[in-house]
């Protein structure tokens, strides 16, 4: 290979270095000509890049689309989880109120079992003491006809000897030297003797009578008699129903008990 040195002069007037032309062909002339196809890969790589954009824009979408996806699905979790909490307070509620309605209506049961065993109770015993009165009603009214049959038979017979009784008792009070006196109660009399001490004549001896009731009784008695002597007295009166036995025999009782 030639090389030639050119000379050229520049408006300066300094001397140009010298400079080699090639003399024939050279080897980037004789090298084979490669198309690496850049254009292509240049649109390729556009075309791509669109596509990526587009990937990543609609990634980008989708992930925003699911972000507020997600977080109104939290919401909406959330708005469930206090409605499902507000829901179980009410019913955590509503079961204290059951519970309590429950536990009143047992105690309210209970005292209502009691009252009606306690009414059971004065039931029973209210018809035992129903039947214990009209037997006892039962009894009395047989005792009342008795007592009315019995006082019925002796006011037939104080009527029947009514004209005698005046005199006869006259006779006795005269004979028996005594005198009846009040004894400070409507149902008792006081028979007084004199005539029985024969060392004293004046002194007195007496007894009182209690005619309350159907058979007679002597309460008390001056000077004091032996019970059983006066009982045996009473006994033979109420049986007769005649005053004169007991005019007669308490007069010989004080008798006796003023001999001893």
């Amino acid at each position: 290979m030639a090389t030639t040195y050119e000379h050229t002069t520049t408006f300066s007037g300094s001397v140009s270095r010298p400079t080699m032309a090639p003399t024939g062909p050279s080897m980037v002339d004789q090298l084979p000509s490669i198309n690496f196809g850049f254009d292509e890969l240049r649109e390729r790589m556009a075309k791509f890049t669109t596509r990526f954009d587009a990937y990543i824009e609609q990634g980008r979408k989708k992930v925003l689309e699911e972000r507020n996806q997600f977080r109104m699905d939290v919401a909406e979790l959330q708005e469930d989880q206090r409605m499902k909490k507000k829901d179980i307070e009410i019913a955590q509620v509503k079961t204290t109120t059951y519970q309590q309605s429950a536990e009143k209506e047992e105690s309210e049961k209970h005292e209502m079992e009691a009252a009606v065993a306690s009414l059971a109770a004065q039931r029973d015993h209210h018809l035992a003491t129903r039947d214990n009165l009209r037997a006892q009603m039962t009894q009395a009214q047989r005792d009342i006809d008795a007592k009315l049959a019995a006082q019925r038979t002796h006011a037939a017979r104080q009527e029947a000897q009514s004209r005698f009784n005046v005199p006869e008792l006259d006779f006795w009070i005269t004979n028996l030297c005594l005198r009846i006196e009040g004894a400070g109660r409507d149902d008792r009399l006081k028979f007084v003797y004199t005539h029985i001490d024969e060392r004293n004549w004046e002194r007195e001896a007496w007894f009182e009578l209690a005619t309350g009731a159907r058979d007679y009784d002597v309460r008390h008695c001056r000077p004091k008699l032996e019970r059983d002597a006066v009982d045996r007295v009473l006994e033979k009166v109420n049986e007769s129903r005649e005053l004169v036995v007991l005019l007669k025999g308490m007069r010989e009782l004080f008798v006796e008990a003023m001999k001893s």
